[in-house]
């Protein structure tokens, strides 16, 4: 399981470090291997431990090809999706691609969310969760879906 909020920066190469405390996990879980993809709600990257991605891609792939909004999350998730190795210092290779979209330049954020990492411009980071916060405190009970409600936090 993947929590937590990391800032790390990239490298002249374009790679970032994985925080020591994921390293292992990726290496059991993995053998380092990890996919790259989109958002396709946000402008932040998706990093998965490459059996994750596997499942996830089988459900993609499974989806009817005559529907036109599965064809379009086949085409933005599968289609941007790269496989990368972590090497042996821990580094991940971003592709320029997708550093680009994401808008990746020096400081960003990795953010476990469970089964996978999402990967945010520091900047854009902030500025997102400081409206989600706002959001969050102007929001009233009942647009909460059911099983939110139940938790006790």
């Amino acid at each position: 399981m993947f929590r937590g909020i990391n800032g790390v920066n990239i490298d002249a190469k374009g790679r970032i470090a994985m925080p020591t405390r994921y390293r292992e996990r990726l290496q059991l879980d993995s053998k380092g291997s990890v996919v790259l993809t989109i958002d396709t709600e946000e402008r932040c990257l998706l990093l998965y431990p490459l059996p994750e991605w596997e499942e996830i891609e089988r459900k993609l792939a499974a989806l009817p090809s005559f529907n036109a909004a599965a064809r379009r999350i086949q085409r933005l998730l599968i289609g941007h999706a790269s496989d990368v190795e972590m090497d042996s210092q821990g580094r991940i290779l971003l592709p320029p691609m997708l550093r680009e979209y994401a808008g990746l330049t020096k400081a960003v954020v990795l953010i476990g969310q469970g089964k996978k990492f999402e990967l945010w411009d520091q900047e854009q980071w902030d500025n997102r969760r400081g409206h989600w916060l706002e959001e969050e405190s102007s929001t009233d009970e009942s647009g909460l879906p059911d099983e939110l409600k139940s938790i006790s936090l």
